[in-house]
């Protein structure tokens, strides 16, 4: 016997346009960014919310959208990297992680970045430690780190002279 799907209608933003969608209770954020929004730029790793590279904003918090159901996403605002920058338009955080090698595959860079937003909003001035300890849940296999840091680094000070510190 085939068990029905339980459905139900949600409305999130995401990058700033909202949507109302009927979906599966059981389907996963990422995926419902991915496939229902075709929005790529959310990476799947893990899938046990290990690695960071699903990494997103969910009501201006860090969350990992692989561990997350869409539906607790109803009634909330969502960014993901799309929203945070454009090819021709760098978000700060983008610039700074190109010009300090803070990548080079890629692929965790998304979830990187969103996770730098969330702690520097939080934490305007950090150590390198706590640098290392807020990023310790983004994994990369590329860079050794030590661009990335570099990287967070050169955003803080950004922020502070542009006056964007709490």
């Amino acid at each position: 016997m085939v068990e029905a799907v339980s459905r139900k209608k949600i409305s999130v933003t995401v990058n700033g346009v909202s949507y109302e969608k009927e979906v599966d209770v059981r389907m996963l954020l990422v995926d419902f960014i991915r496939r229902e929004l075709q929005l790529k730029g959310t990476h799947t790793g893990c899938e046990q919310g290990v690695c960071g590279a699903c990494t997103i904003l969910m009501d201006g918090e860090a969350i990992r959208s692989c561990i997350t159901l869409v539906v607790q996403a109803d009634g909330c605002n969502v960014q993901t990297i799309e929203g945070m920058g454009s090819p021709n338009n760098l978000h700060y955080i983008q610039e700074a992680f190109q010009e300090n090698h803070g990548l080079q595959c890629g692929f965790c860079t998304p979830g990187f970045v969103m996770s730098v937003f969330s702690f520097l909003d939080e934490n305007p001035n950090p150590s390198d430690e706590e640098i290392r300890e807020a990023l310790s849940g983004n994994l990369c296999r590329c860079t050794g780190y030590q661009g990335i840091i570099k990287s967070v680094k050169c955003v803080a000070r950004k922020m502070e002279e542009v006056g964007i510190v709490k």
